[in-house]
């Protein structure tokens, strides 16, 4: 079969503290299916998961929030933790991002404690959702609607509890995702200019032509 995402450009935004296989796992299946990943952040350099909580392994970031405009990407996933989301949402560059890509309707793949962020930026009201349970009265409070289920579609919005959900959260992201693959730009229709160019020179030719005929004439006596 033949990658799903290729064309398609996928924003992982997260801190410090994100939950370690709810960002490594999704990233690499997005890989997989031919999408083009890039990490943003806070600050530059790496940031440090987690496992639950033990500390994890880092990853460098590609790129931070005052780099970045959710314009240049075409879906976005926010991994959880219990650390990461809440830095972020105390980020306005990250509260504006959010907003951003909700304003262009691009897609959003959320799970564990990301929607903590989507809560603080004013968008879950009205919204069906799920979460890590832990955090279910945050989004009733925010306008939310709670589901516990191990996936939860709502339009552009896919979501899971938490890593026990990520069998399921995974393939139902890479299906979000692909109904907003880019369309290819059309080609170009020729340029008409080659046509007017072509005209001018054989209207040229004919002019210069008859000149030297009617020269001709005049040498002959005609």
């Amino acid at each position: 079969m033949g990658k799903k995402l290729k064309g398609l450009r996928v924003a992982v935004l997260a801190a410090d503290g994100f939950e370690q296989v709810e960002l490594t796992r999704p990233v690499k299946k997005l890989k997989r299916e031919g999408a083009e990943v890039e990490l943003l952040s806070l600050r530059p350099g790496s940031i440090r998961g987690m496992n639950l909580l033990a500390p994890g392994k880092k990853v460098s970031v590609d790129a931070t929030l005052r780099e970045a405009k959710a314009a240049d990407f075409d879906a976005l996933l926010l991994p959880g933790g219990f650390i990461n989301p809440d830095l972020l949402r105390q980020s306005e560059l990250a509260l504006e991002f959010v907003r951003d890509f909700e304003r262009l309707g691009r897609p959003i793949a959320v799970i564990c404690h990301g929607p903590w962020l989507l809560a603080s930026a004013d968008l879950v009201r009205g919204r069906r959702l799920t979460s890590w349970p832990g955090i279910r009265d945050d989004i009733h409070n925010a306008g939310g609607i709670w589901e516990d289920a191990p996936v939860v579609r709502d339009g552009p919005w896919v979501s899971s509890r938490g890593p026990q959900d990520l069998l399921e959260f995974m393939p139902a992201m890479v299906s979000l995702f692909a109904e907003h693959l880019p369309q290819p730009q059309a080609r170009a229709r020729p340029k008409e200019p080659a046509r007017g160019w072509g005209r001018w020179l054989a209207g040229g030719l004919a002019v210069a032509a008859l000149g030297y005929g009617l020269r001709g004439r005049k040498l002959l006596g005609a």
